[in-house]
């Protein structure tokens, strides 16, 4: 068996020193090509994911979040609650969320949209909407008569650029009337536009604690979420458990689980899409290999004939153009690992723009490896059908050429 194999990779080599070294050399750079390409778009699907977590635990739900439990509608004693959660191991911080459905209102424009309201204190220990103010500046605990919104809110003036309803182009300075469904209505200042390039954040607006309060004339207490940072490093799914074992009774969900089918008819899409190139893929790698085999088979039909005359087995016949194929398969695939890894660095450098935020290529090791290993597949399908056409003729039919 060893012998046959080594008398194979003798014949495999040789076959190739005399190829046409443009024809080989064309080959590898299709493989490589090939190779990249099924590689490429399953990672810009996985950066693309990447940037939908991120942008989930950063400006959306944090790395857990508490909702109230059953079909209650509030938390209530959020203070207590918030204070309780930060004494938690495994907790960097938490901030208490209030809502109250209104109308804004700027001109013409009215959109129906809840306000949400937060301790700007314990908003910038929590999420990063601050980090992203497009223009103006982040809520301060103190402000009152002020209010923050997000980009997709703020709108254009053409408002046939936008996504959503919007309030035709506002910016920082403008007033927009605010009318909560408890009747009281508001005059506000935009005090800054935010734009994290998370659809779900910048249609948000948020007023501080104290100006809700005013709203209802009366102190409040209550929530509809907590959301909860943890420490760096550590495991949401082991800091929720230690939050249930420290006696918090409420809904706790990690961002994960709060997300739940969020992105999955994305991710399912994305999929699809992924399959279909990876099949297309492998296709165009075993037409190619497989012409190519079957142009030197028929090009060296007569030293076939040769082999067999001399005793050479049709097997280790058939054998050598596998071996062949395997050759140009892997340099091929390393030349394409090769290309791999300048575009990570590239666009690493450069990331891809999407509508949503900025895309760079998150390559998982183990679709490289699945890749590699269906490619090299493909390489073998390629090269034993051919060499098994021509190696089993008789003798004359193939030194007749």
């Amino acid at each position: 068996m060893l012998t046959d194999l080594k008398i194979s990779f003798f014949l495999a080599t040789r076959i190739l020193k005399r190829s046409s070294k443009a024809g080989t050399l064309l080959t590898i750079f299709i493989i490589a090509l090939v190779f990249t390409n099924m590689i490429f778009l399953s990672s810009v699907i996985g950066g693309s994911i990447e940037l939908m977590n991120q942008q989930t635990v950063d400006y959306y739900i944090s790395n857990i979040i508490i909702k109230p439990k059953d079909d209650n509608r509030y938390i209530d004693n959020s203070s207590g609650l918030v204070a309780k959660v930060n004494r938690i191991p495994g907790v960097y911080h938490a901030s208490a969320r209030y809502e109250m459905g209104a109308s804004l209102v700027h001109k013409s424009n009215e959109i129906a949209l809840p306000v949400s309201v937060f301790n700007p204190d314990d908003e910038r220990m929590v999420t990063k909407i601050h980090e992203m103010m497009k223009e103006g500046q982040f809520l301060t605990r103190e402000d009152r008569g002020q209010i923050l919104i997000g980009n997709y809110v703020a709108g254009n003036k053409d408002q046939s650029k936008d996504f959503f309803e919007s309030l035709g182009g506002v910016k920082t300075g403008d007033s927009i009337t605010v009318n909560y469904v408890n009747g009281v209505s508001r005059e506000y200042r935009i005090k800054g536009v935010f734009q994290t390039k998370s659809y779900q954040t910048d249609y948000m607006v948020f007023v501080s604690w104290n100006e809700i309060e005013d709203v209802l004339d009366h102190p409040l207490d209550q929530s509809v979420e907590i959301l909860v940072k943890t420490e760096p490093g550590t495991r949401e799914d082991r800091v929720k458990k230690t939050m249930m074992s420290f006696g918090i009774k409420e809904d706790v969900k990690t961002w994960k689980e709060q997300a739940g089918g969020l992105f999955d008819e994305s991710i399912e899409s994305f999929q699809i899409i992924n399959n279909i190139t990876l099949l297309v893929s492998l296709i165009i790698a075993i037409v190619v290999l497989f012409i190519v085999i079957m142009i030197k088979t028929l090009h060296n039909r007569r030293e076939i004939g040769v082999l067999k005359a001399i005793g050479i087995d049709e097997n280790i016949i058939i054998q050598s153009y596998v071996v062949q194929t395997l050759i140009i398969g892997i340099v091929g695939i390393i030349i394409g690992f090769c290309i791999i890894q300048t575009l990570v660095l590239y666009f690493s450098l450069y990331p891809i723009e999407f509508p949503d935020g900025n895309v760079s290529l998150y390559v998982e090791s183990g679709i490289m490896i699945e890749s590699a290993i269906l490619l090299l597949i493909a390489c073998i399908i390629a090269g034993y059908f051919p060499a098994m056409r021509i190696a089993r003729e008789d003798i004359l039919t193939a030194m007749r050429g």
